[in-house]
Formats: structure tokens, sequence, C-alpha cells
């Protein structure tokens, strides 16, 4: 793989002198934070778009694949939560430049970032192989996909003053090279007015031109990396859609074969007040049945169980991590439903959503001295609380605990997210160092027939319940 700028990663190239727009700003002698959670001005940083059918290949059981490609390079990786209705998992991959890798068959040396990003791309492109059942003998020529977000400050030096660079690029590599300002995938980022990069060639073409892309992003940092992290902010684009009619995310579109019995059941399950049950059913089942089948979650009512408050919405899907949950999509489509509205006039409109948890599971939610926990509450703007043993709703079993959510619609739908997802990498016992949970999603308003009253019975009382029921099964 010949090229000009293979010595950019120990010295900084000359290339970036043909960009002199206000974009991306130079490297700079600043001080970093090396708090791997935090993206440093100094560090290179690559946010790869892989398909969610693909994202197997490089997540593996457990995350064993990631951890694996985040130890031998050296470098930090992280794979955003597939957002519903979105066909790409950003994978955000970031280092310093204080170390190098040996990099290629010449034994070039790069930084750790740019090394994980072609492990990470030529797992992906493996994986596409065996998908398309690719045959040299066919003679037919293969045709890869590389998609990048690119901040807007940074995009100039791919482009080039009068898009000089980005043709000699196209030149030099054959590669079809464009950048997308508009329609971009819900996963963009506004904050950082992100750009898609688009490479399309065959496989040893593509890889030439992310190589010399990818030097030059290294050469010309964004002003917004320290962002691209953050969750504090809500960072996804406002127009997107929040759910899909149909998972763009299934078993059955999969590319890598997978043992059913590998897959997990992950249930939500909802304390629902009892006069809201006709408006979680509908007319004649057809809201329920609605969300059932759009959703492909199994939805229960458990009526048996329920005192003269409320009654237990299950919702569950037997699911790869990697995939769209089907149970989180119907989650949050049901939660205003399955909520009581607490605030105090139409003026002042306030839901309540109350989950219940394993005890085992309860930790993740808290964090080591309530970090994770007050962040949730910083991100959301909702009052989240952990409701234990007596302050407990009598119909919860002895083993649950109740996660409280309070705030408006939107603030709660966003808590009830960051819960739930946080609930499911838990389930799976997932890295959370592997895990980037989106900040928000757009609000999308639904009717509800909540009541008004605040007010439940405490759990003094498990004389009315069969604890040994198996309305849920937990994973452990």
């Amino acid at each position: 793989m010949a090229s000009t700028l293979r010595n950019i990663h120990g010295k900084r190239s000359n290339f970036q002198s043909e960009f002199t727009g206000n974009g991306g700003s130079k490297r700079r002698n600043l001080h970093d934070d090396t708090d791997q959670n935090v993206i440093g001005s100094e560090e290179t940083v690559y946010r790869y778009l892989c398909p969610v059918k693909k994202t197997g290949s490089i997540i593996g059981k457990g995350g064993e694949i990631a951890k694996q490609i985040r130890s031998d390079t050296k470098s930090n990786m992280r794979i955003n939560e597939a957002l519903p209705g979105c066909e790409e998992r950003v994978v955000t991959i970031y280092s310093t430049n204080e170390e190098l890798n040996h990099f290629g068959d010449d034994g070039e040396l790069v930084c750790p970032a740019l090394d994980a990003l072609f492990k990470v791309h030529d797992m992906v492109v493996a994986d596409t192989d065996h998908d398309d059942g690719n045959d040299d003998d066919l003679g037919e020529k293969q045709t890869v996909t590389v998609r990048m977000l690119v901040p807007s400050d940074q995009i100039g030096c791919v482009i080039g003053k009068g898009g000089q660079v980005i043709q000699n690029l196209r030149n030099d590599t054959n590669a079809q090279i464009r950048v997308i300002k508009d329609h971009l995938p819900s996963c963009a980022l506004t904050l950082s007015h992100d750009e898609l990069l688009q490479i399309i060639g065959e496989p040893l073409v593509v890889r030439e031109a992310l190589y010399q892309v990818a030097s030059l992003l290294h050469d010309n940092p964004s002003r917004f990396q320290h962002l691209l992290l953050s969750s504090s902010s809500s960072m996804h684009q406002p127009g997107a859609m929040l759910m899909s009619a149909a998972l763009t995310s299934s078993h059955r579109n999969y590319a890598v074969r997978r043992d059913i019995a590998d897959a997990r059941e992950f249930c939500v399950c909802f304390i629902c007040p009892a006069e809201n049950v006709g408006g979680v059913i509908g007319k004649g089942g057809g809201f329920i049945n609605q969300i059932r089948q759009e959703t492909g979650a199994t939805i229960r009512v458990n009526t048996s169980e329920t005192d003269e408050d409320d009654c237990i919405i299950v919702i569950s899907s037997k699911e790869f991590y990697e995939d769209q949950s089907p149970a989180v999509n119907a989650a949050i489509r049901l939660q205003q439903r399955c909520s009581e509205k607490v605030g105090k006039d139409a003026n002042d409109l306030a839901i309540s959503t109350r989950l219940l948890v394993s005890s085992s599971q309860i930790g993740c939610l808290i964090g080591k001295g309530g970090a994770v926990i007050s962040e949730m509450r910083s991100v959301t703007r909702a009052n989240i609380r952990i409701l234990q043993k007596e302050d407990v709703p009598k119909i919860a079993r002895e083993d649950e605990e109740m996660v409280q959510i309070t705030g408006n619609p939107d603030a709660a739908m966003k808590a009830l997210t960051q819960v739930i997802l946080r609930l499911r990498a838990n389930s799976f016992d997932m890295d959370h160092g592997l895990v980037l949970l989106p900040t928000s999603f757009p609000y999308i308003p639904q009717l509800t027939e909540s009541s008004s009253k605040s007010k439940y019975a405490k759990r003094d009382d498990h004389s009315k319940l069969n604890s040994n029921s198996k309305r849920r099964n937990y994973v452990s």
C-alpha cells in the first residue's frame, strides 16, 4: 500500500498543509485528559458506521472480540447502542499518539486508533464476504462500502480548497469518495454538525482510500471531539424517527451464523395503575396487538397478579445483544400508557413510570458511590429513584426493587431509555466500557389515559401473591 502519507503517524505529514480552511485545527501541544471516557484534543478519533447486522463480528459473545481489539491495539473503542430505525451503529475508536503500533506487512508505525480502525474494517468486510458467498471463480468484482461520520470542522481536510484534495484521492485510489451533508443517519450528532464520508470500490481500493482519509483526519482533529463521548447533552438528530414499523435488524437477516441457544431473554416489567390497563390493551386488544406486531416483543398483562391499585405489564423478547431490542422498542412505546399522571394541572404535565428490577441487577443503575444514577439524572433531567424493601409496592416479589422515574414525558422517556439499556447491557454481561448509550431519543407524543392518583400500597403483605410465580425470567 504505497502512499506519500506513510510517515505521518510518527511525525505529522506535509499533506495537511494543502488544507488552509478555517475547519479542523492542527494538532496542538495541549494537555490531554487521560481519562478514557474523555477524548483529548491531541487524540486521534474515528467514527466508523457498522451495519447493525454486522456488529456481531466486531463485538463477539460477551464483547470478547471488541475487548481483544482494544487490548491488541492499545486503543479505546465504544460501540453505540443501536437506535431504533437506524440501520447502522457508530463505532467510536480513539487513542493517544504517544505510542505507535506496527501496521501492515512492512511493519509501518501508526497510531493505535488507526490500527484498531483497520481491524474493525477488515472484520466487517470479511463478514460481508461470508454473507455474500463470494467465489473467486465467478469472476465478479466485489464492491465494499465504508461510511464514517466526520465533524463539519474536520471534513475540510478531506475535501481541500476547491475540492482538490478529494479529487486527488479519487485519482490516486480509483475509489468513489463522497461527502454527504443531507439525509444523514439518525446516529449523526448535531453538536459537531456531522457530515457523512462514503468510500465505495473494490476491497483493496477502498482499503487504500480509507488509509489516506484516516491519515488526513489524524492530522486535522476536530474542535468538537471532546464532545463525542459526552453524555451531558442531547446530541442526536432531532428529526429522527423514534421507532420504525418493523425492526431493521432481525434474526432472519443477520449475517453471522448464530446458535439460537445463545440468545437471551430480556425483560422489562412495568407496574401499571390498574385503571390504565384498558388503555394499554386498547379496544378489542387493538393497541397491544399492534405493538406486538410492530416490535416483535411478547407483551403480557398479568391480571392474575394484581391488587386494587396496580397490575404488572411484562415485556420480553429473546434476542442477541448486537440486535436492536424488541423489548426496549415496545417498552418505550408503551411507557406513557403504563405511567401515572402526577402533574398538578394541565399545564404541569408530568408522569411517573415504575419498573420492577431484580435486586441482583440494581447495582448497574446505581454505580460506585451513586455515580451512574447521578449521571442519568443529569443527562435526562428526570427524577430517578430506587425504592427498596418496605417502600416497594406489595405487588412486587421479595427479590425485586422498584425504579421510579418522574418528569415531563420527554425527560421520562430519556430516563427510561437510559435505565433499560443499562439493564440490558448488564443482562448480557457487557463491559460498560464498550457500550456508549444514546443521550436522548426524539419525543413522539402518545395518548395516555393515566390516573392522577399518586398513592399506592406498600409491600407489607405478601399473602395475596405467590412468591414462586414465574411471571418473569430475569437473565442472570
